[in-house]
């Protein structure tokens, strides 16, 4: 918990009160490797803060490949925002590709945080823009470079997650089939 209202104090300042009430809202939920904290074509039940874990977000492409779009890990937000605050039909999955803990927040808790605590839709917006200006940053530069650049940029952006996660996912968030990843790994060594 005590992640959680880190994170958020970097937005805005909470008091004793509004901190407890927003734990009081919060549920811890687990997800075991392969489980969908959000599927595409169901409205996000949750916006949820990892503890424990990584999530990836994916789809599946016009031939029915599946494409690793990103990454979320310990002490980030993992959301479909503009989904879960419209309550639409998500497009993509957020799938545990580790077993996962997180400090969940259904719609109506979560919109009860706004109408009670002031200044928490500024905190929000903050945390928001925070979260796509970091996945801007770690996807821009995968449109440019080539496989191996785009690989050494992936370990600089996800420090931690090279041995944590299927170097399968890895590959398709690259862009790459598992073959090439193999080689530039062994090129790089």
């Amino acid at each position: 918990m005590e992640a959680l209202i880190n994170y958020i104090l970097q937005f805005g300042d909470l008091n004793k009160q509004q901190i407890e009430f927003l734990l009081s809202k919060v549920q811890i939920l687990e997800f075991k490797k392969d489980d969908y904290l959000s599927e595409a074509g169901k409205v996000p039940r949750y916006v949820a803060f990892v503890l424990e874990g990584v999530f990836r977000f994916c789809y599946y492409n016009n031939k029915g490949e599946e494409v690793t779009n990103y990454f979320v890990d310990e002490h980030n937000f993992v959301v479909d925002n503009e989904k879960f605050e419209s309550q639409i039909a998500a497009a993509e999955y957020v799938q545990a590709v580790t077993d996962c803990k997180v400090l969940a927040f259904t719609k109506k808790d979560w919109d009860e945080l706004s109408g009670t605590i002031v200044g928490w839709e500024m905190m929000k917006a903050n945390m928001i823009k925070k979260c796509l200006t970091l996945a801007m940053e770690r996807r821009s530069p995968l449109v440019s470079e080539d496989a191996t650049t785009r690989y050494l940029s992936f370990i600089e952006g996800f420090p931690n997650l090279i041995n944590r996660i299927p170097l399968s996912h890895v590959a398709s968030y690259l862009g790459i089939t598992q073959q090439s990843l193999s080689r530039i790994r062994r090129n790089i060594r």
